[in-house]
């Protein structure tokens, strides 16, 4: 593929991705993994460590765009299990780096498809027939929190095993566990998301990753770009969608990337 065929396919790709990232408040990595192998011919290493850089910017960019109409006074009482949940995943992050080479992979990747299978089908449930109250506790018990830590060390080991940052776990986390209503979940989970992608980016930047220049300059620069005008587009969009919608949405993202992963697993 030429230069100029790659930029633009870059940009092309990523807007809906970063679109989606803006509006659920995701990072997109699990959609744009396929992207940045299956089009752009990169192996799947540096295909991940790419994928966290652009990630980033979505992230990043999303939280900018989302801040001005998220309601402050429903985020600030969840910082107890931002924390809990950020410190659970950081670990489980560590932990599933650790036992990666252990796991047999076709056993995880059944797991991991019957996880976002259930998830899925859960919020999509959720979004014609509430299963939670959604309202966002003013303080949490300790043993709320403690809760909060071992979900996140689920959440960070499949992130990790992945390759993704997990907000596809972390929403639905803590809209059917502590109640939080949607939006303010995807907020809360790119605060959540932010430092475990940074930690990866730092340790593929110290095996050289980045090093090459068009890798930079052809594919996540167009990429990032796309990222921050469809992140913007999915951010205006948050006051006009309603909850229910974005519940179905995420639900059947989910179910989308269990049958993505079940699809390819059936391939290799």
């Amino acid at each position: 593929m030429d230069k100029r065929k790659t930029i633009l396919m870059s940009f092309a790709t990523a807007t809906p991705i970063g679109f989606l990232g803006g509006l659920m408040g995701l990072g997109g990595a699990e959609f744009r993994l396929p992207v940045l192998v299956g089009i752009f011919k990169y192996k799947a290493h540096k295909a991940i460590a790419l994928n966290l850089a652009v990630s980033l910017v979505t992230i990043i960019s999303s939280l900018i765009f989302r801040l001005p109409s998220t309601n402050l006074n429903h985020l600030f009482p969840l910082w107890l299990i931002i924390l809990s949940l950020l410190g659970g995943s950081m670990t489980g992050a560590y932990m599933g780096a650790y036992f990666s080479h252990k796991v047999s992979e076709a056993s995880l990747k059944t797991v991991i498809l019957l996880l976002l299978v259930l998830i899925g089908l859960l919020m999509i449930i959720e979004g014609f027939y509430p299963l939670v109250p959604q309202s966002a506790p003013a303080h949490y018990t300790v043993i709320s929190t403690l809760i909060g830590v071992l979900l996140g060390l689920g959440i960070g080991f499949v992130s990790s095993m992945l390759g993704v940052a997990g907000g596809e776990l972390i929403i639905p986390t803590l809209i059917l566990v502590f109640g939080v209503d949607i939006k303010i979940a995807g907020t809360a989970s790119l605060f959540i998301s932010l430092p475990t992608i940074v930690i990866g980016i730092l340790k593929h930047a110290s095996h050289g990753v980045y090093q090459e220049k068009k890798d930079i300059t052809d594919l996540v620069l167009p990429m990032g770009i796309g990222s921050i005008i469809g992140a913007f587009l999915g951010t205006s969009l948050i006051t006009r969608v309603s909850g229910s919608f974005m519940k179905l949405l995420l639900g059947f993202i989910l179910i989308a990337s269990a049958l993505k992963l079940f699809l390819k697993r059936n391939s290799e």
